[in-house]
């Protein structure tokens, strides 16, 4: 399916951002007011490295249509390796999303320091356009729905079980 085929699709793209630069790069970018697409909902994460292949894969499960981890330049992470596991991990989850049919495209890896705002912007920018052109999630909005309904019953079951 393609975005010629979806009149009006705006894609909702989900960014895992380290608090140290790519979180930073994103402040940079709003205090030199510099835009980019409202389309990217940013998650702050102390690093990169904590971010779990699960998160990816249930971003994209619970109705993302991409999904990015923005950290440290390579070498730099304020926590070593971070990053370079994380990279690891996402190329892990294009490959899972290949053999089930899902682009690989909706979830990439970007580097970035804390100095970087107008390139924070530009990812952004970027990451939406790609999506934009490949369409729509794949995921059937029915297991979207089903998917969100479990996790509101979790939920519940949580809430009563706590009192």
């Amino acid at each position: 399916m393609t975005a010629s085929t979806v009149k009006g699709f705006e894609p909702q793209i989900l960014a895992f951002c380290c608090k140290y630069c790519a979180y930073a790069a994103g402040d940079l970018a709003g205090s030199m007011r510099l835009n980019y697409p409202a389309n990217v909902k940013i998650i702050q994460v102390p690093c990169t490295g904590r971010v779990d292949m699960l998160h990816l894969l249930k971003a994209i499960e619970e109705g993302a249509d991409g999904v990015y981890v923005a950290g440290c330049l390579e070498g730099e992470c304020h926590f070593l390796e971070g990053n370079l596991k994380t990279r690891r991990k996402v190329a892990a989850v294009q490959k899972a999303l290949a053999e089930i049919g899902i682009e690989p495209e909706r979830v990439r890896m970007f580097n970035l320091s804390s100095a970087m705002g107008p390139r924070f912007a530009e990812i952004a920018t970027e990451m939406t356009a790609a999506i934009r052109a490949l369409g729509p999630s794949p995921i059937p909005r029915a297991n979207l729905c089903a998917a969100v309904a479990i996790e509101e019953e979790n939920r519940a079951i949580d809430a009563v079980e706590e009192r």
